[in-house]
Protein backbone atom coordinates (compact mmCIF):
# COMPACT_ATOMS: atom_id res chain seq x y z
CA UNK A 1 0.00 0.00 0.00
CA UNK A 2 1.24 3.22 -0.96
CA UNK A 3 1.23 6.28 1.31
CA UNK A 4 0.75 9.65 0.56
CA UNK A 5 1.51 12.32 3.90
CA UNK A 6 0.26 15.79 4.20
CA UNK A 7 2.58 18.66 4.75
CA UNK A 8 0.67 19.45 7.99
CA UNK A 9 1.13 15.68 8.86
CA UNK A 10 4.65 15.47 7.83
CA UNK A 11 5.63 18.06 10.19
CA UNK A 12 3.99 16.96 13.27
CA UNK A 13 5.35 13.71 12.57
CA UNK A 14 8.78 15.21 12.12
CA UNK A 15 8.57 17.12 15.31
CA UNK A 16 7.75 14.27 17.43
CA UNK A 17 10.56 12.45 16.08
CA UNK A 18 12.95 14.88 17.00
CA UNK A 19 11.59 15.31 20.31
CA UNK A 20 11.76 11.45 20.84
CA UNK A 21 15.15 11.51 20.04
CA UNK A 22 15.78 14.82 22.22
CA UNK A 23 14.28 13.14 24.91
CA UNK A 24 16.79 10.08 24.79
CA UNK A 25 19.55 12.60 25.45
CA UNK A 26 17.41 14.10 28.61
CA UNK A 27 17.19 10.27 30.29
CA UNK A 28 20.74 9.98 30.01
CA UNK A 29 21.51 13.17 31.34
CA UNK A 30 18.71 12.47 34.60
CA UNK A 31 19.76 8.77 35.56
CA UNK A 32 23.58 8.20 34.14
CA UNK A 33 26.05 7.86 36.96
CA UNK A 34 29.21 9.67 36.03
CA UNK A 35 29.24 13.76 35.87
CA UNK A 36 30.55 13.50 32.57
CA UNK A 37 27.36 12.91 31.32
CA UNK A 38 24.97 14.44 33.89
CA UNK A 39 26.64 17.40 34.21
CA UNK A 40 28.71 17.77 31.11
CA UNK A 41 26.83 16.36 28.48
CA UNK A 42 29.40 14.45 26.84
CA UNK A 43 26.78 12.28 24.92
CA UNK A 44 24.62 12.33 21.91
CA UNK A 45 21.13 10.97 20.58
CA UNK A 46 19.62 10.06 16.91
CA UNK A 47 16.48 7.94 15.61
CA UNK A 48 16.82 5.79 12.24
CA UNK A 49 14.99 4.74 9.99
CA UNK A 50 15.35 0.62 9.55
CA UNK A 51 17.85 1.05 7.11
CA UNK A 52 20.26 2.86 9.33
CA UNK A 53 19.95 6.55 7.73
CA UNK A 54 19.45 9.18 10.22
CA UNK A 55 15.79 10.53 10.97
CA UNK A 56 16.10 12.51 13.57
CA UNK A 57 18.52 14.02 16.54
CA UNK A 58 18.96 15.44 19.75
CA UNK A 59 20.17 19.14 20.51
CA UNK A 60 23.69 17.84 21.39
CA UNK A 61 27.37 16.80 19.73
CA UNK A 62 27.91 17.69 16.31
CA UNK A 63 30.40 15.66 15.46
CA UNK A 64 28.72 12.52 17.60
CA UNK A 65 25.30 12.68 15.43
CA UNK A 66 27.19 13.55 12.12
CA UNK A 67 29.13 10.02 12.82
CA UNK A 68 26.14 8.15 13.66
CA UNK A 69 24.19 9.25 10.38
CA UNK A 70 26.56 6.44 9.38
CA UNK A 71 26.61 3.69 12.75
CA UNK A 72 23.92 1.98 12.30
CA UNK A 73 24.33 1.67 8.33
CA UNK A 74 27.85 0.32 9.10
CA UNK A 75 26.37 -1.83 12.05
CA UNK A 76 23.91 -3.22 9.87
CA UNK A 77 26.85 -4.96 7.09
CA UNK A 78 28.00 -6.84 9.98
CA UNK A 79 24.63 -7.91 11.56
CA UNK A 80 21.73 -9.07 9.62
CA UNK A 81 18.64 -7.98 10.22
CA UNK A 82 16.88 -11.23 10.74
CA UNK A 83 19.15 -11.94 13.51
CA UNK A 84 17.67 -8.75 15.36
CA UNK A 85 14.75 -9.38 17.93
CA UNK A 86 13.04 -7.01 20.19
CA UNK A 87 14.25 -6.09 23.22
CA UNK A 88 17.78 -6.05 22.22
CA UNK A 89 20.90 -3.65 23.00
CA UNK A 90 23.93 -3.90 21.05
CA UNK A 91 26.62 -1.90 22.07
CA UNK A 92 29.90 -0.68 19.79
CA UNK A 93 32.58 1.54 19.88
CA UNK A 94 34.98 0.57 17.16
CA UNK A 95 35.68 3.61 15.53
CA UNK A 96 35.91 1.40 11.88
CA UNK A 97 32.47 0.67 12.44
CA UNK A 98 30.54 3.76 11.97
CA UNK A 99 32.60 5.45 14.38
CA UNK A 100 34.86 7.99 15.72
CA UNK A 101 36.97 6.99 18.68
CA UNK A 102 36.98 4.10 21.64
CA UNK A 103 35.25 6.29 24.61
CA UNK A 104 32.48 6.91 23.00
CA UNK A 105 30.23 3.74 22.93
CA UNK A 106 27.08 3.73 21.06
CA UNK A 107 24.03 1.90 22.56
CA UNK A 108 22.01 0.74 19.63
CA UNK A 109 18.28 -0.69 20.33
CA UNK A 110 16.46 -2.25 17.14
CA UNK A 111 12.58 -0.86 17.23
CA UNK A 112 10.26 -3.63 15.71
CA UNK A 113 6.40 -1.69 15.19
CA UNK A 114 3.79 -4.63 14.44
CA UNK A 115 6.20 -7.60 13.87
CA UNK A 116 8.12 -5.60 11.69
CA UNK A 117 11.83 -3.96 12.15
CA UNK A 118 11.15 0.25 11.95
CA UNK A 119 13.37 2.01 13.37
CA UNK A 120 16.98 2.14 15.52
CA UNK A 121 16.78 4.50 18.71
CA UNK A 122 20.90 5.34 18.96
CA UNK A 123 22.46 6.74 22.62
CA UNK A 124 26.25 7.54 21.96
CA UNK A 125 27.56 8.30 25.65
CA UNK A 126 31.28 9.33 26.42
CA UNK A 127 32.73 6.83 29.03
CA UNK A 128 35.05 8.88 31.40
CA UNK A 129 37.31 5.26 31.17
CA UNK A 130 37.43 2.72 28.56
CA UNK A 131 40.60 0.31 30.07
CA UNK A 132 43.79 1.32 28.09
CA UNK A 133 47.40 2.25 29.64
CA UNK A 134 46.22 5.49 31.53
CA UNK A 135 42.87 5.96 33.23
CA UNK A 136 40.63 8.13 31.00
CA UNK A 137 42.00 5.93 28.43
CA UNK A 138 43.66 8.77 26.24
CA UNK A 139 47.58 7.95 26.09
CA UNK A 140 48.92 9.98 24.48
CA UNK A 141 52.20 8.27 23.03
CA UNK A 142 49.98 6.02 21.70
CA UNK A 143 50.83 4.40 18.48
CA UNK A 144 48.54 1.95 17.53
CA UNK A 145 44.76 1.80 18.21
CA UNK A 146 45.14 -1.64 20.91
CA UNK A 147 46.92 1.06 23.19
CA UNK A 148 43.97 2.80 23.48
CA UNK A 149 41.43 0.71 25.35
CA UNK A 150 38.55 -1.88 25.47
CA UNK A 151 37.56 -2.50 21.98
CA UNK A 152 33.85 -3.74 21.37
CA UNK A 153 32.72 -5.08 18.06
CA UNK A 154 28.70 -5.44 17.53
CA UNK A 155 28.57 -6.78 20.80
CA UNK A 156 23.92 -7.67 21.84
CA UNK A 157 24.62 -7.06 25.94
CA UNK A 158 20.69 -6.73 26.65
CA UNK A 159 17.89 -8.68 25.68
CA UNK A 160 14.11 -9.08 26.22
CA UNK A 161 15.33 -11.13 29.19
CA UNK A 162 17.76 -8.59 30.63
CA UNK A 163 21.68 -7.96 30.53
CA UNK A 164 23.56 -10.79 29.41
CA UNK A 165 25.54 -10.74 32.38
CA UNK A 166 28.43 -12.39 31.11
CA UNK A 167 29.02 -10.15 28.04
CA UNK A 168 28.17 -7.25 30.66
CA UNK A 169 31.26 -8.52 33.10
CA UNK A 170 33.51 -8.67 30.54
CA UNK A 171 33.28 -5.15 29.89
CA UNK A 172 32.83 -3.97 33.45
CA UNK A 173 35.91 -6.09 33.97
CA UNK A 174 37.93 -3.74 31.67
CA UNK A 175 37.89 -0.48 32.52
CA UNK A 176 38.03 1.49 35.49
CA UNK A 177 35.59 2.57 37.88
CA UNK A 178 33.08 -0.33 36.83
CA UNK A 179 30.33 0.73 39.00
CA UNK A 180 29.90 4.48 37.25
CA UNK A 181 30.75 2.37 33.89
CA UNK A 182 27.68 0.18 34.63
CA UNK A 183 25.68 2.96 35.62
CA UNK A 184 26.12 4.77 32.60
CA UNK A 185 25.29 1.51 30.33
CA UNK A 186 21.81 1.60 32.41
CA UNK A 187 21.28 5.01 31.34
CA UNK A 188 22.12 4.35 28.25
CA UNK A 189 19.67 1.17 27.77
CA UNK A 190 16.98 3.24 29.59
CA UNK A 191 16.83 6.19 27.21
CA UNK A 192 16.51 3.79 24.31
CA UNK A 193 13.49 2.36 25.86
CA UNK A 194 12.11 5.59 26.54
CA UNK A 195 12.70 6.34 22.37
CA UNK A 196 11.18 2.71 21.90
CA UNK A 197 7.97 4.03 23.67
CA UNK A 198 7.67 7.26 21.51
CA UNK A 199 7.66 5.76 18.37
CA UNK A 200 4.91 3.21 19.22
CA UNK A 201 2.82 5.94 20.66
CA UNK A 202 3.33 7.73 17.16
CA UNK A 203 3.03 4.88 15.01
CA UNK A 204 -0.26 4.52 17.20
CA UNK A 205 -1.70 7.38 16.81
CA UNK A 206 -0.55 7.51 13.15
CA UNK A 207 -0.46 4.41 11.63
CA UNK A 208 2.82 2.21 11.11
CA UNK A 209 2.63 3.01 7.45
CA UNK A 210 2.00 6.98 7.30
CA UNK A 211 5.69 6.94 9.81
CA UNK A 212 7.21 5.30 7.23
CA UNK A 213 6.22 7.40 4.61
CA UNK A 214 6.73 10.22 6.64
CA UNK A 215 10.15 8.85 7.04
CA UNK A 216 10.57 8.63 3.43
CA UNK A 217 9.24 12.21 2.96
CA UNK A 218 11.67 13.69 5.73
CA UNK A 219 14.77 12.38 3.48
CA UNK A 220 13.58 13.31 0.40
CA UNK A 221 13.01 17.04 1.88
CA UNK A 222 16.22 17.27 3.44
CA UNK A 223 18.02 16.06 -0.22
CA UNK A 224 15.52 18.79 -1.88
CA UNK A 225 16.69 21.46 0.59
CA UNK A 226 20.42 20.95 0.61
CA UNK A 227 20.48 20.88 -3.38
CA UNK A 228 18.73 24.43 -3.09
CA UNK A 229 21.76 25.61 -0.58
CA UNK A 230 24.22 24.55 -2.66
CA UNK A 231 22.87 25.75 -6.12
CA UNK A 232 23.20 29.01 -3.94
CA UNK A 233 27.23 28.76 -3.95
CA UNK A 234 28.70 30.03 -7.25
CA UNK A 235 29.91 26.95 -9.46
CA UNK A 236 33.83 26.76 -8.78
CA UNK A 237 36.47 25.57 -6.83
CA UNK A 238 37.59 26.45 -3.68
CA UNK A 239 40.27 25.61 -1.10
CA UNK A 240 40.59 25.69 2.37
CA UNK A 241 43.72 24.52 5.23
CA UNK A 242 44.63 24.43 8.74
CA UNK A 243 46.58 22.62 10.69
CA UNK A 244 47.27 20.27 13.99
CA UNK A 245 49.94 21.84 16.04
CA UNK A 246 51.56 18.83 15.53
CA UNK A 247 51.41 14.26 15.09
CA UNK A 248 51.67 13.89 18.93
CA UNK A 249 54.20 11.39 18.34
CA UNK A 250 57.16 13.98 17.93
CA UNK A 251 56.38 15.38 14.20
CA UNK A 252 55.81 19.01 12.97
CA UNK A 253 52.35 20.25 12.21
CA UNK A 254 50.26 18.46 10.33
CA UNK A 255 48.10 19.33 7.27
CA UNK A 256 43.97 18.99 6.60
CA UNK A 257 43.83 20.44 3.35
CA UNK A 258 40.56 20.77 1.25
CA UNK A 259 39.60 21.41 -2.37
CA UNK A 260 35.59 21.80 -2.69
CA UNK A 261 34.38 21.89 -6.25
CA UNK A 262 30.39 23.12 -6.60
CA UNK A 263 28.57 22.32 -9.72
CA UNK A 264 24.84 23.16 -10.13
CA UNK A 265 23.15 21.44 -6.53
CA UNK A 266 25.99 18.84 -6.28
CA UNK A 267 28.95 19.89 -4.24
CA UNK A 268 32.72 17.28 -3.94
CA UNK A 269 35.17 17.80 -0.56
CA UNK A 270 38.35 16.55 -1.69
CA UNK A 271 40.40 15.92 1.34
CA UNK A 272 43.30 13.33 -0.89
CA UNK A 273 45.52 16.53 -0.49
CA UNK A 274 46.10 16.05 3.76
CA UNK A 275 48.76 14.75 5.32
CA UNK A 276 49.74 11.52 5.95
CA UNK A 277 48.68 9.14 8.98
CA UNK A 278 49.98 10.84 12.17
CA UNK A 279 52.36 8.68 14.34
CA UNK A 280 49.99 9.46 17.70
CA UNK A 281 46.33 9.56 18.46
CA UNK A 282 45.12 12.86 16.27
CA UNK A 283 43.97 10.57 13.44
CA UNK A 284 40.45 10.11 12.99
CA UNK A 285 37.56 8.31 10.59
CA UNK A 286 36.11 9.54 7.12
CA UNK A 287 32.92 8.96 9.11
CA UNK A 288 33.92 12.16 11.35
CA UNK A 289 35.08 14.00 8.11
CA UNK A 290 32.29 13.67 6.31
CA UNK A 291 30.06 14.90 10.11
CA UNK A 292 32.58 18.14 9.68
CA UNK A 293 31.51 18.60 6.29
CA UNK A 294 27.81 18.66 7.03
CA UNK A 295 28.21 20.90 9.93
CA UNK A 296 29.86 23.34 7.78
CA UNK A 297 27.42 23.12 5.22
CA UNK A 298 24.60 23.11 7.13
CA UNK A 299 25.71 26.18 9.21
CA UNK A 300 26.84 28.45 6.24
CA UNK A 301 24.22 27.35 3.76
CA UNK A 302 20.92 25.44 5.30
CA UNK A 303 20.70 26.14 9.02
CA UNK A 304 16.88 25.75 8.86
CA UNK A 305 17.69 21.25 7.10
CA UNK A 306 16.38 19.13 8.92
CA UNK A 307 18.94 16.92 9.48
CA UNK A 308 18.90 13.51 7.67
CA UNK A 309 20.12 10.92 5.68
CA UNK A 310 18.80 12.91 2.60
CA UNK A 311 21.41 16.07 3.63
CA UNK A 312 24.36 13.96 2.15
CA UNK A 313 22.49 12.64 -1.04
CA UNK A 314 24.24 16.08 -2.74
CA UNK A 315 27.42 15.56 -1.50
CA UNK A 316 30.81 13.18 -2.79
CA UNK A 317 33.40 12.94 0.11
CA UNK A 318 36.52 12.04 -0.50
CA UNK A 319 39.36 10.87 2.22
CA UNK A 320 42.84 9.43 0.93
CA UNK A 321 43.37 5.81 2.60
CA UNK A 322 47.05 6.25 4.54
CA UNK A 323 46.26 9.99 5.49
CA UNK A 324 45.19 11.48 8.66
CA UNK A 325 41.58 11.65 7.92
CA UNK A 326 41.75 7.54 6.74
CA UNK A 327 44.54 6.22 8.42
CA UNK A 328 42.92 2.62 8.72
CA UNK A 329 41.98 0.68 11.53
CA UNK A 330 44.96 -0.05 13.29
CA UNK A 331 46.40 3.53 14.05
CA UNK A 332 45.24 5.54 17.34
CA UNK A 333 42.64 8.11 16.75
CA UNK A 334 41.31 9.11 20.52
CA UNK A 335 42.48 12.86 20.16
CA UNK A 336 41.18 13.22 16.34
CA UNK A 337 37.86 12.97 17.23
CA UNK A 338 37.96 16.25 19.19
CA UNK A 339 40.73 17.83 17.46
CA UNK A 340 41.04 17.00 14.12
CA UNK A 341 37.45 17.56 13.69
CA UNK A 342 37.32 20.81 14.50
CA UNK A 343 40.49 21.35 11.76
CA UNK A 344 38.30 19.82 9.02
CA UNK A 345 35.44 22.16 9.99
CA UNK A 346 38.23 25.24 10.12
CA UNK A 347 39.31 24.45 6.54
CA UNK A 348 36.04 23.94 5.06
CA UNK A 349 34.88 27.42 6.73
CA UNK A 350 38.29 28.97 5.33
CA UNK A 351 37.13 27.43 2.19
CA UNK A 352 34.01 29.62 1.90
CA UNK A 353 35.10 32.74 3.50
CA UNK A 354 35.66 34.57 0.66
CA UNK A 355 32.15 33.80 -0.66
CA UNK A 356 30.44 34.29 2.58
CA UNK A 357 32.68 36.45 4.43
CA UNK A 358 29.48 37.53 6.71
CA UNK A 359 28.85 34.02 7.90
CA UNK A 360 32.01 32.94 9.03
CA UNK A 361 33.41 33.99 12.41
CA UNK A 362 37.91 34.14 12.97
CA UNK A 363 39.49 31.23 14.64
CA UNK A 364 38.33 30.45 17.56
CA UNK A 365 38.82 27.54 20.49
CA UNK A 366 38.55 24.81 18.26
CA UNK A 367 40.05 22.13 20.39
CA UNK A 368 38.39 20.40 23.41
CA UNK A 369 40.93 21.77 25.78
CA UNK A 370 40.87 18.38 27.29
CA UNK A 371 42.61 17.78 30.69
CA UNK A 372 41.69 14.42 32.38
CA UNK A 373 42.55 13.73 35.74
CA UNK A 374 42.06 10.27 37.33
CA UNK A 375 43.16 9.43 40.54
CA UNK A 376 41.64 7.84 44.21
CA UNK A 377 39.80 9.44 46.45
CA UNK A 378 39.74 9.65 49.97
CA UNK A 379 37.17 6.67 50.67
CA UNK A 380 39.60 4.35 47.48
CA UNK A 381 36.46 5.37 44.94
CA UNK A 382 38.02 5.72 41.39
CA UNK A 383 37.34 8.29 39.85
CA UNK A 384 37.98 10.14 36.42
CA UNK A 385 37.11 13.62 35.79
CA UNK A 386 37.25 14.68 31.87
CA UNK A 387 37.32 17.99 31.65
CA UNK A 388 37.19 20.37 28.71
CA UNK A 389 37.46 24.15 28.44
CA UNK A 390 36.48 26.61 26.02
CA UNK A 391 37.93 29.52 24.84
CA UNK A 392 37.32 32.50 23.39
CA UNK A 393 35.15 32.93 20.24
CA UNK A 394 36.67 34.69 16.67
CA UNK A 395 35.06 37.99 15.98
CA UNK A 396 32.96 38.35 13.19
CA UNK A 397 31.99 41.00 10.66
CA UNK A 398 29.50 42.67 12.92
CA UNK A 399 30.83 41.31 16.38
CA UNK A 400 33.25 41.05 19.08
CA UNK A 401 33.96 37.38 19.90
CA UNK A 402 32.72 36.05 22.82
CA UNK A 403 34.30 34.90 26.32
CA UNK A 404 35.23 31.23 27.11
CA UNK A 405 32.59 29.36 24.64
CA UNK A 406 32.90 25.65 22.72
CA UNK A 407 32.11 26.40 18.72
CA UNK A 408 31.89 24.12 15.93
CA UNK A 409 31.75 20.56 16.03
CA UNK A 410 31.18 20.41 20.06
CA UNK A 411 28.52 21.39 22.36
CA UNK A 412 30.08 19.92 25.84
CA UNK A 413 29.04 22.22 28.74
CA UNK A 414 31.95 22.28 31.61
CA UNK A 415 31.09 20.65 34.92
CA UNK A 416 30.91 23.27 37.49
CA UNK A 417 33.62 23.99 39.86
CA UNK A 418 31.24 22.69 43.26
CA UNK A 419 30.36 19.62 41.34
CA UNK A 420 34.15 18.67 40.54
CA UNK A 421 35.25 19.30 44.26
CA UNK A 422 32.42 17.62 45.74
CA UNK A 423 32.74 14.27 43.68
CA UNK A 424 36.86 14.36 42.82
CA UNK A 425 40.14 15.01 44.84
CA UNK A 426 40.97 18.03 43.50
CA UNK A 427 40.36 22.13 44.11
CA UNK A 428 39.29 24.83 42.30
CA UNK A 429 41.41 27.51 43.60
CA UNK A 430 40.67 30.26 40.71
CA UNK A 431 38.35 30.55 37.56
CA UNK A 432 38.50 33.87 35.67
CA UNK A 433 38.95 35.46 32.58
CA UNK A 434 41.88 35.73 30.65
CA UNK A 435 41.91 38.98 29.81
CA UNK A 436 43.63 40.76 27.10
CA UNK A 437 43.95 37.22 25.18
CA UNK A 438 41.43 37.83 22.34
CA UNK A 439 42.62 38.77 18.91
CA UNK A 440 43.09 42.98 17.91
CA UNK A 441 41.04 44.12 15.74
CA UNK A 442 38.22 45.56 14.10
CA UNK A 443 36.15 43.67 16.09
CA UNK A 444 37.92 41.40 19.03
CA UNK A 445 38.53 38.23 19.29
CA UNK A 446 36.50 36.41 22.49
CA UNK A 447 38.73 36.04 25.87
CA UNK A 448 39.83 32.57 26.84
CA UNK A 449 39.75 31.18 30.43
CA UNK A 450 41.96 30.91 33.42
CA UNK A 451 41.42 28.39 35.93
CA UNK A 452 43.65 26.24 38.55
CA UNK A 453 43.16 22.95 39.83
CA UNK A 454 44.82 21.93 43.21
CA UNK A 455 46.02 18.23 43.71
CA UNK A 456 43.91 16.52 46.84
CA UNK A 457 45.24 12.97 46.42
CA UNK A 458 48.45 11.16 46.54
CA UNK A 459 49.14 10.13 43.11
CA UNK A 460 46.70 12.05 40.20
CA UNK A 461 47.06 10.55 36.42
CA UNK A 462 46.93 14.15 34.56
CA UNK A 463 46.49 13.63 30.69
CA UNK A 464 46.24 17.09 28.09
CA UNK A 465 44.77 16.90 24.99
CA UNK A 466 44.57 20.34 23.51
CA UNK A 467 45.22 22.15 20.25
CA UNK A 468 46.22 26.16 19.69
CA UNK A 469 49.38 25.88 21.54
CA UNK A 470 51.45 25.83 18.50
CA UNK A 471 49.14 27.93 15.73
CA UNK A 472 46.62 30.48 17.25
CA UNK A 473 43.47 30.98 16.69
CA UNK A 474 43.56 32.88 13.26
CA UNK A 475 42.37 36.58 12.60
CA UNK A 476 40.32 37.44 9.62
CA UNK A 477 39.91 39.96 7.11
CA UNK A 478 42.95 42.06 8.66
CA UNK A 479 42.76 40.72 12.05
CA UNK A 480 44.93 39.24 14.68
CA UNK A 481 45.17 35.79 15.97
CA UNK A 482 44.20 35.20 19.25
CA UNK A 483 46.57 34.14 22.11
CA UNK A 484 47.68 30.42 22.10
CA UNK A 485 46.49 27.77 24.45
CA UNK A 486 49.04 27.35 27.80
CA UNK A 487 48.90 24.94 30.17
CA UNK A 488 51.10 24.96 33.59
CA UNK A 489 52.11 22.77 35.95
CA UNK A 490 52.90 24.48 39.09
CA UNK A 491 54.76 21.61 41.74
CA UNK A 492 54.61 22.10 45.77
CA UNK A 493 57.67 22.24 45.99
CA UNK A 494 58.03 25.18 43.65
CA UNK A 495 58.97 23.75 40.51
CA UNK A 496 56.72 24.99 37.23
CA UNK A 497 57.18 23.95 33.34
CA UNK A 498 54.74 23.75 30.30
CA UNK A 499 52.57 20.95 29.65
CA UNK A 500 52.58 19.91 25.84
CA UNK A 501 49.56 19.50 24.17
CA UNK A 502 49.11 15.54 24.40
CA UNK A 503 51.07 14.57 27.37
CA UNK A 504 50.64 11.61 30.46
CA UNK A 505 52.21 12.81 33.99
CA UNK A 506 51.56 11.81 37.52
CA UNK A 507 51.13 14.92 40.11
CA UNK A 508 50.75 14.48 43.49
CA UNK A 509 49.18 16.45 47.06
CA UNK A 510 49.77 20.28 46.49
CA UNK A 511 50.31 20.29 42.73
CA UNK A 512 48.82 22.53 40.66
CA UNK A 513 47.58 22.75 36.86
CA UNK A 514 46.98 26.02 35.57
CA UNK A 515 45.17 26.26 32.26
CA UNK A 516 44.71 29.58 29.91
CA UNK A 517 42.90 28.90 27.33
CA UNK A 518 42.96 30.82 24.00
CA UNK A 519 41.61 33.63 22.71
CA UNK A 520 39.68 34.12 19.55
CA UNK A 521 40.86 35.59 16.73
CA UNK A 522 40.07 39.47 15.60
CA UNK A 523 38.02 40.08 12.58
CA UNK A 524 39.04 43.37 10.17
CA UNK A 525 42.23 45.75 10.56
CA UNK A 526 42.57 47.18 14.30
CA UNK A 527 42.43 50.93 14.70
CA UNK A 528 45.84 52.12 15.54
CA UNK A 529 45.22 53.18 19.21
CA UNK A 530 43.86 49.75 19.75
CA UNK A 531 46.49 47.23 22.11
CA UNK A 532 46.75 44.78 20.38
CA UNK A 533 49.39 43.00 23.13
CA UNK A 534 49.12 39.60 23.74
CA UNK A 535 51.20 39.52 27.14
CA UNK A 536 48.61 40.64 28.73
CA UNK A 537 48.24 38.74 31.96
CA UNK A 538 45.65 40.91 34.12
CA UNK A 539 42.90 38.58 35.01
CA UNK A 540 39.11 39.33 36.11
CA UNK A 541 36.60 37.46 38.14
CA UNK A 542 33.58 35.57 35.97
CA UNK A 543 30.50 37.06 37.16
Amino acid sequence: MTFRIDPVTLEVIRNALTAAAEEISLVVMRSARSPLLREAGDHSSVITDADGFLISQGRDVPMHMGVMSFTVREFLRLVPKAQLAPGDVWFLNIPEIGGNHLPDVKAIRPVFIEGELAAFAVSLAHWADVGGAVPGSYVANATDAWQEGLRIPPLRVFTANGADTEKLGIILANVRGAPERKGDILAQVAATRAAELRLHEIAGQHGAGLLQAAMVAIHDRAEAQMRVAIASIPDGEYEGEDWLDDDAGGGGPVAIRVRVRIAGDTATFDFSGCDKAARGPVNTTPFITAASVFYVMKALFGPEIQPSGGCYRPFDIITKPGTVLDPGPDKPVVGGNHETSQRIADAVFRAFASIVPEGVTAGGPTTSGLILFGGRRADGIWTTLYETHGGGEGARVDRDGAPVIRVHMSNVMNTPAEVIEAEYPLRIETQALRNGSGGAGRHRGGEGLHRVYHILCDDMSVTSMFERRVIPPYGLAGGEPGARFHVEVRQADGKEYELPGKANIRLGPGDQVIVNSCGGGGYGPPAKAQDTSRNADHRSELA
